[in-house]
């Protein structure tokens, strides 16, 4: 499969098994997403592995966010969670919003590998990523925010994917305008 059809190829899949990569697929898989484009080579992103019961500290830290009394059971639906962190370096040539498209793509491309490899991948925001308690759970520093997780767990036999609608790029790429006349 080329880079083209594993793009068109990709879903989004809300239902996992209980497989995961292992530690070292994962690093492999990791490394190659890094190679996206790093204005200045800052690399300011770092993932985060949750494994086990990594799973059930962040359920209570989403809780403790919403005010609610039990853990949320949300980080149980898959068994390998990834954690995407845009880590700011300080930099007089890559504003914040760049640094943070950098994290942002080695997520996307890091799912895209994920899912060419067999396995099912969702990534997953939420209110509560920019919550304190969910930033202390994570052991996040005062220069990173945490962008959303990244759910991965094997593909179930005989279920399909969520679906995607088409995209109509005609619709999406326009041209630069023409000059204004003068009046």
């Amino acid at each position: 499969m080329n880079a083209l059809e594993a793009v068109r190829a990709r879903q989004s899949w809300s239902k996992v098994t209980e497989e995961a990569p292992s530690r070292e697929e994962l690093l492999h898989l990791v490394a190659a997403a890094g190679r996206v484009a790093d204005h200045s080579s800052l690399q300011p992103w770092r993932l985060i592995e949750l494994r086990g019961a990594d799973r059930e500290v962040l359920g209570a830290a989403i809780a403790k966010a919403q005010g609610d009394d039990s853990p949320s059971a949300k980080p149980l639906r898959a068994p390998l969670l990834i954690a995407v962190v845009a880590s700011y370096r300080k930099s007089d040539k890559v504003p914040r919003w760049e640094q943070e498209a950098v994290a942002s793509g080695v997520a996307h491309v890091l799912s895209l590998l994920l899912d060419e490899a067999g396995w099912g991948v969702i990534w997953r925001t939420g209110h509560y990523t920019r919550a304190k308690a969910v930033a202390k759970a994570h052991g996040l520093g005062r220069n990173e925010e945490l962008l959303g997780w990244l759910y991965v767990g094997g593909k179930p036999a005989g279920k399909k994917p969520g679906r995607r609608k088409p995209v109509d790029a005609r619709k999406l790429v326009t041209r630069m305008p023409k000059k204004a006349k003068k009046k």
